[in-house]
């Protein structure tokens, strides 16, 4: 049986408006789930929506999107993910963050204990990932909070994923995105909190920023070429659009990023199952 969220449209731009010439934002919803919280993962396929929380439960939408709004939403199914022996994950292991469409099954990132999972539509573990000898231990990151939060796959480069935060051994200076056989540095604006490819040689990455004092929140959509270099020899970049609650957008914590058509994108915001946070869910096109 079908659970249907309350679902509120919610306007995220600045009232003064916004102009970009390289993004729209088409939609906006606010979603009130009683047990659903700290979404930050997603990945889209055939109307179906599925989103990663941090609490290590994956969840299955109907999604409807007509005329480049979303329509409804209703919950379907959820899992709780687990490993090999359907046992599930200890408290400290289950905080998964990243998420996208691998074989048969998907790939999901973890931080605290980092790490990359191939698991079966419904969260059994199928096997282990072998991540880049950089990101393997632990102590390089820069805090337990601050681990791979993201993951992308093509059948080009293979799987790619990245620290939240630079290395510790590493300059603060630039965010690096890690695959098998290659590494992609570009200056780093904020921290990374999720990536998906646009096309074959693009990476879409979402970053945030947050300070405590202020409660000023930035959200920020870059893309990274994975093929082309700036003259730093760096990857080359282009920056989309800059969310800044000091400019009047209405940003929460946003986290999840996944594909849904040829330039459409939905991104979610992680609420930390705090009653002063928001779910938001937002449709928005790349224009060129």
């Amino acid at each position: 049986m079908q659970l249907y969220a309350n679902i509120f449209a919610y306007k995220i731009t600045p009232s003064k408006g916004y102009q970009s010439k390289y993004i729209k934002i088409l939609d906006a919803k606010e979603l009130n789930f009683s047990d659903v919280h700290e979404l930050s993962g997603l990945a889209y396929e055939d109307d179906t929506l599925y989103a990663l929380s941090d609490r290590g439960i994956l969840y299955l939408f109907n999604l409807n999107i007509l005329h480049n709004k979303i329509e409804n939403l209703s919950l379907c199914e959820s899992y709780r993910l687990r490993d090999k022996k359907s046992q599930l994950f200890k408290k400290k292991k289950r905080d998964s963050e990243g998420l996208v469409f691998y074989k048969d099954g998907f790939l999901i990132s973890f931080e605290g204990k980092n790490r990359i999972l191939y698991c079966s539509r419904k969260g059994q573990k199928i096997k282990n990932i072998s991540l880049p000898k950089s990101l393997q231990n632990d102590v390089f990151y820069v805090s337990k909070n601050k681990g791979l939060e993201s993951v992308a796959y093509s059948k080009e480069y293979g799987i790619i994923t990245a620290p939240e935060l630079p290395l510790k051994n590493s300059s603060q200076k630039y965010h690096t995105l890690y695959s098998k056989k290659q590494v992609w540095k570009f200056t780093a604006q904020g921290a990374i909190t999720d990536i998906c490819f646009i096309d074959g040689d693009r990476v879409l990455v979402l970053l945030r920023e947050f300070s405590y004092l202020t409660q000023r929140r930035v959200s920020s959509l870059v893309i990274v070429n994975l093929k082309e270099k700036d003259e730093k020899n760096y990857a080359k970049t282009e920056l989309l659009v800059k969310m800044d609650s000091a400019d009047g957008w209405k940003i929460d914590n946003f986290e999840g990023l996944t594909k849904v058509g040829k330039k459409r994108f939905l991104m979610v915001s992680d609420d930390n199952d705090s009653f002063f946070q928001k779910t938001l869910l937002v449709l928005f096109e790349i224009k060129n």
